[in-house]
């Protein structure tokens, strides 16, 4: 099958995990039902690809409990985000998280407790370094990082378990260097690596290049890059971040990369979901088929 390779110090391939039951997966359903086979054949472009859960509210053991146990039982890996920090998105679309600092250590312990020895990619906070470095006044760095450091120290306890601290894309802080030392002190040298371009659309060829400048100030860090929305590089319009039309699939979710530091390219913003309500799109997260349908149409193969 697809989405497999080998994972740097495992000494099997990786086949990552597919939910059977995603939004992209009923809508093929629903559309065959209706005898929308060739929309549905489309939407099999994402419902076919592992992807991404993300954990972003209260509880979240059940739901990690749930997705490696089944990923587990099929002989795959689950790849979760943990998406929970204080003053998540510096108040933006996807404002939330926990309310203090102590509730998000319980949650983060929680987390790591449901994942028990099964495995899984944990990609700690998107957004939460290259926030704070761009300037967000709603942040207390100090603190910020520590909680940082305590999810990513509290995650690579588990056996089995890979952590990539969110290191933001190339278009938000095109200086690299910018992020070294708020990465260090968020726990990055204790990770397995840093992950790239979530919920963006840089291409593999700048995330790559900007990996691979952070690595050298990192140690020889790894990194893995989010391709799920990347095949037609980055807009060039106004607010390029947000629901941005004519993008496409990108590279399918993979451990071989044939790349010595890339570990992998992951679907970490499942396509389909909104970036929030801007070009008349839903709440950030929220599932929008008609989008859905143009990156899977725009996809190449």
């Amino acid at each position: 099958m697809c989405c497999t390779g080998a994972f740097r110090g495992d000494p099997a391939p990786v086949s990552l995990w597919t939910a059977p039951d995603s939004r992209a997966a009923q809508q093929a359903a629903e559309w065959r039902r209706a005898g929308r086979t060739a929309d549905a054949a489309l939407m099999d472009r994402i419902a076919a690809r592992p992807q991404a859960e993300w954990l972003n509210g209260p509880n979240p053991g059940p739901i990690v409990r749930a997705d490696t146990t089944a990923a587990a039982r099929a002989g795959r890996t689950a790849v979760l985000v943990a998406y929970y920090i204080p003053n998540r998105d510096c108040g933006q679309y996807s404002v939330g998280g926990a309310r203090t600092a102590e509730d998000y250590r319980v949650w983060v312990d929680e987390f790591a407790a449901a994942l028990g020895d099964r495995g899984a990619y944990v990609i700690v906070e998107p957004d939460a370094v290259a926030q704070v470095v761009a300037g967000c006044t709603r942040i207390v760095a100090k603190e910020r990082y520590a909680l940082l450091a305590y999810a990513v120290d509290r995650f690579k306890r588990q056996p089995r378990t890979h952590v990539y601290l969110d290191a933001g894309n190339p278009s938000w802080i095109p200086e690299a260097w910018r992020l070294v030392d708020a990465l260090k002190a968020s726990g990055a040298q204790r990770a397995d690596g840093v992950a790239l371009n979530v919920s963006n659309f840089q291409t593999d060829k700048a995330s790559s290049a900007y990996g691979d400048w952070l690595s050298k100030d990192l140690g020889g860090k790894h990194y893995v890059i989010d391709t799920s929305r990347n095949g037609n590089g980055p807009y060039t319009g106004t607010d390029a971040w947000c629901n941005p039309p004519g993008r496409a699939l990108g590279t399918p979710p993979t451990t071989r990369t044939n790349t010595p530091l890339l570990d992998a390219y992951l679907w970490i913003k499942r396509p389909g979901e909104s970036d929030g309500t801007c070009r008349g799109g839903p709440s950030a997260g929220q599932w929008w088929t008609s989008y859905a349908l143009e990156l899977a149409r725009s996809a190449r193969g």
